[in-house]
C-alpha cells in the first residue's frame, strides 16, 4: 500500500535486481543450505521469479497475524530440520552475509539457545528496544508501541534478525499469546519466553544502521538503492578502477570492471556486465545488462553499446 504499487514489495528492484535476492544471497553466503520463504500477497510472482532454486521451500501465510504467526506456519518443516535457524525479515535488502555468519558464529562460541543481532540507532522510533540487565545481560525485547517512556529512550534497537535452536524455536512458538495492543503473535516473544524456561540468550551489537534500512515507500527505496550503489561504487574503486562523480551515474549489481578502466558520469553500466582493463565508460555511456567488453573498450559520446558485440 505504502508502495502505490502491485507489485510484490520484495519484488521492487534495487540496483538491478529485486530485494528479495539480496537477503537470498546473504544467507547463502552465511553458510545456509537451505532457505523457506513465507510468502503472502503476490504469491505467485515471488514464486515465479525464484521458483526454480531448489534451496528455497515456499510456505503460505494465509493469515496475517503478526511476525510469530509468519514463523507458526512454518512448523511442518521446521521439525524436519536439525541445528541451528536463521530468520531474516523479507525486506531487509542491505543485510550481509557476513553479519549473519558473525551472528551464527557467536551463538555458537557462546552455547546459548537463542541469539540475535541489534543494531544502535540515533532515533530508534518504531523499532523494539533491548531491554538489558545491570551486566549487561539481555533480558527483553519491548515493541515501540508498548515501552514506557523510560524505555523509549533506549537507542538499541532490534532489527529482526534472529538466530535459534530449531528444537527450542519449535517450543517457543507454542508459548505465544496474543495478549498485546495490536492482538498480534510476536515473534520477539520467544526471547522471554526461553529466558523464563532458563535459557540464556545473546544480543549482539553486529549491525550498521545501513544494515537494517526497510524501504516501506518509494522515498525509502530509493534511499536503499543508494546506499547500495556505494557499495558497489566502493568495491569497483577498492579494486583499482577510477569512477568520477558517482552520484550521477548508475552501476547496477553484478558489475566486474578490469583494474585501470576509468567510468564518467552520466553513463548506465547493467547488471552482470563484465568489462576489461583499461577501458573508458562515458560519459553519456549505456552498456546493457550482461554486456562483455574486451580490455580497451572506449564507450562513450551518448552512443549505446552495440549489444550484438557485447552480448556473451
Amino acid at each position: 500500500t505504502r508502495m502505490k504499487s502491485k507489485r510484490p514489495k520484495p519484488l521492487h528492484d534495487i540496483c538491478g535486481r529485486p530485494m528479495l535476492e539480496y537477503i537470498l544471497r546473504a544467507c547463502w553466503d552465511a553458510g545456509c543450505s537451505r532457505v523457506i520463504v513465507v510468502v503472502g500477497y503476490g504469491k505467485e510472482e515471488v514464486i515465479a521469479r525464484f521458483g526454480q532454486d531448489r534451496r528455497i521451500t515456499w510456505v503460505e501465510q494465509a493469515e496475517r497475524k503478526g511476525t510469530g504467526h509468519a514463523v507458526q506456519v512454518c512448523l511442518p518443516e521446521l521439525k524436519k530440520l536439525q541445528g541451528e535457524v536463521l530468520i531474516v525479515a523479507g525486506d531487509v535488502p542491505l543485510v550481509r552475509g557476513d553479519v549473519l555468519k558473525a551472528l551464527l558464529k557467536a551463538h555458537c562460541d557462546e552455547h546459548v539457545t537463542a541469539s540475535m543481532a541489534t543494531a544502535v540507532l540515533d532515533d530508534p522510533t518504531g523499532y523494539g528496544r533491548i531491554v538489558r540487565d545491570a551486566n549487561g545481560e539481555f533480558v527483553e525485547i519491548r515493541e515501540h508501541i508498548d515501552c514506557t517512556p523510560e524505555q523509549q529512550q533506549i537507542k538499541e534497537v532490534f532489527p529482526s534478525i534472529y538466530c535459534v535452536r530449531v528444537e527450542e524455536l519449535i517450543w517457543s512458538l507454542g508459548q505465544l499469546k496474543n495478549d498485546n495492543k495490536k492482538s498480534e503473535y510476536y515473534l520477539t516473544d520467544i526471547y522471554r519466553h526461553l529466558r523464563g524456561d532458563g535459557k540464556r540468550v545473546l544480543a549482539l551489537r553486529a549491525l550498521a544502521a545501513e544494515d537494517m534500512l526497510a524501504p516501506n515507500s518509494r522515498q525509502e527505496l530509493s534511499q536503499a538503492d543508494a546506499l547500495m550503489q556505494a557499495r558497489i561504487v566502493r568495491g569497483l574503486r577498492d579494486s583499482g578502477v577510477t569512477i568520477v562523480n558517482a552520484e550521477n551515474l548508475c552501476i547496477e549489481d553484478g558489475v566486474s570492471i578490469g583494474q585501470d578502466s576509468v567510468v564518467y558520469p552520466f553513463s548506465f553500466i547493467g547488471r552482470d556486465s563484465t568489462i576489461g582493463e583499461n577501458c573508458t565508460i562515458g560519459p553519456f555511456a549505456m552498456v546493457p545488462r550482461g554486456s562483455i567488453l574486451p580490455a580497451g573498450s572506449i564507450v562513450a559520446g551518448n552512443v549505446t553499446a552495440d549489444t550484438t558485440v557485447l552480448k556473451s
